[in-house]
């Protein structure tokens, strides 16, 4: 009879499951960094708007931010400020075009 392999598939599961933490951690930081990125992008916008100097780049950047945040971090709370902060960049976005 041998001896049951249970030792190495813990240490495997644990081994997975420590991958898998480690990148929701690194997606959820990223999804922090964007999220915060399009709020700077939001608030150099204002700002150019109330002081009359809109930036001929702000557009590209409003765009860039935008699609950053498609992106899911995994946590749902997150992801929905996310999707909050995404909808205000999309109606800048319109807006801006207008112009």
């Amino acid at each position: 009879m041998s001896a049951p392999r249970a030792p190495a598939s813990i240490d495997a599961l644990i081994a997975l499951q420590g991958v898998t933490f480690d990148d929701q951690a690194e997606r959820r930081k990223r999804a922090l960094r964007q999220g915060r990125s399009a709020l700077d992008v939001l608030e150099d916008l204002k700002m150019g708007l109330l002081s009359g100097k809109l930036d001929s780049s702000m557009v590209g950047r409003l765009k860039k931010a935008a699609n950053e945040l498609k992106t899911l971090s995994g946590d749902p709370g997150l992801d929905g400020v996310l999707a909050e902060i995404e909808l205000r960049v999309e109606v800048e976005l319109a807006k801006v075009a207008r112009l």
